[in-house]
């Protein structure tokens, strides 16, 4: 009977914020609702339903360059709360009357990003976004915006994209992000070179590239990048890429690779059949490698310092007996955690308790199941208890916080020595390496004791 008086009624629908914030990004952008006020209990929400809203709009912004423009409606005093240079645009005493803003140089998707965290209070970046949401931020001095966007970019930081953040880096003045970029290319240095972003810094960051006295490459290797920027370079200035407008666009810089520090193989078969060399020049460094009496050269004569790898010993002592360490294609593995950046260049492994012999190892570096680096190669043991290096072809970046699993599957004597008395816990310089036992281990290296007794690494 209830029911029949009172019959229920179903709830008007409430728009969620989230709802009016995509709507507007959609420039799907009214209020159905007269008294929208109402739905919302915070000041917060009242502004969010603002976003990109023509409701009481005063300004409007056209973003983007002309045949990709967007028409943005603004609330001058939202916008003057947010950003001091908003404020001086419109409440200053140089403030000008006007109706519409042209905004060429954002991109209408970063600008709608900055204005989302303005009037939202909400950071939404995406790599597609992300530099050109930085440079809103530096542009209309919204410092916790750029703060985001350069956090961002660090957790997002690789070899594949180090070279241009480094040129954007020094655009934006942020120094630690150069610095963070600077890490990743030295210790990367051959895949950085080698990526795609290379070819797109600018003649000034190639230069500072090039000079870089830590670089960790061979020298042919930077010379080869140094081509590939040349020709990306022609085409950006409209020239045919030939061999003489390669050196053309290099100018200078050509000079700051150390072409005579390479390998004579590499000279004679690479640099030297370039054609971007003179022939003086050519003649002169093959003389430079050969004559006792050396010529005096343009060039930079003297090695890269590159960087020097530490190494993280995980055990205090080792040991070995007659029926133990055996290997018969059984993994061992261990588990590890850093608390700042680091990169993996290689392991540290025990050989032979039996005399001299010779191992082929398989190297391996995983993530979360996802393998990271891998490697196959050789080393000689030449009997001591001493540890052999073995590397990875390049460094593998490891990010803080979260555990690795290191592993190695040994072929040859099958007696060697072993690890005992392990750390949890290791403190290399200013890093602290965690361990743990990993599950993938099939032949019985632990915390406590076993294989992998050293990671190598940079820092």
């Amino acid at each position: 009977m209830a029911a029949e008086i009172f019959p229920t009624k179903k709830p008007a629908s409430v728009p969620t914020v989230q709802q009016y914030q995509q709507q507007n990004l959609n420039n799907n952008n009214t209020i159905q609702c007269c008294n929208w006020q109402g739905l919302y209990s915070t000041i917060r929400e009242r502004n969010a339903v603002m976003f990109n809203n023509e409701l009481m709009a005063d300004i409007r912004f056209v973003v983007g360059q002309s045949g990709g423009t967007q028409r943005l409606p603004g609330h001058k005093y939202v916008l003057a709360v947010g950003s001091s240079v908003f404020h001086a645009m419109f409440y200053g005493e140089l403030a000008e009357d006007k109706d519409e803003i042209r905004i060429p140089d954002v991109e209408p998707p970063a600008f709608l990003a900055m204005l989302k965290y303005i009037y939202c209070d909400e950071i939404d970046l995406s790599a597609d976004t992300v530099l050109a949401t930085l440079y809103a931020a530096k542009k209309y001095i919204v410092p916790h915006l750029a703060r985001a966007c350069v956090n961002f970019l660090e957790t997002s930081l690789s070899a594949k994209n180090a070279c241009i953040l480094l040129s954007q880096s020094c655009l934006f003045e942020e120094p630690d992000l150069t610095q963070r970029c600077w890490e990743v290319i030295d210790a990367q240095a051959e895949l950085a070179l080698k990526s795609e972003g290379f070819c797109d810094i600018d003649a000034q960051t190639l230069e500072c590239i090039l000079r870089r006295e830590t670089l960790n490459a061979k020298e042919i290797v930077v010379f080869e990048a140094a081509l590939s920027w040349a020709e990306a370079e022609c085409q950006r200035r409209e020239m045919h890429t030939t061999i003489d407008n390669k050196r053309k666009v290099l100018g200078q810089a050509v000079y700051l690779i150390r072409i005579p520090t390479m390998g004579l193989d590499d000279f004679a078969n690479g640099a030297a059949q370039s054609g971007v060399l003179t022939l003086n020049e050519t003649n002169d460094i093959f003389l430079w490698y050969t004559a006792a009496k050396k010529p005096e050269l343009q060039f930079v004569c003297q090695p890269r310092k590159g960087l020097t790898p530490q190494k993280c010993h995980r055990f205090q002592s080792c040991a070995y007996r007659s029926n133990q360490w055996r290997y018969r294609g059984r993994c061992d593995s261990i588990q590890f955690a850093v608390d700042k950046r680091v990169f993996i260049a290689g392991f540290g492994l025990y050989g032979s308790s039996c005399g001299s012999a010779e191992y082929t190892a398989k190297i391996e570096l995983k993530r979360q199941g996802v393998v990271l680096g891998t490697n196959i190669s050789k080393y000689f043991s030449d009997g001591s208890s001493n540890t052999f290096p073995v590397w990875f072809e390049y460094p593998v970046q490891i990010e803080p916080d979260t555990f690795y699993t290191a592993s190695v599957v040994l072929d040859g004597n099958e007696l060697s020595y072993f690890g005992q008395e392990g750390m949890t816990e290791v403190q290399c310089g200013k890093v602290t390496f965690q361990f743990q036992c990993s599950s993938d281990s099939t032949n019985g290296t632990g915390v406590q004791g076993g294989q992998i007794p050293e990671l190598i690494f940079y820092a």
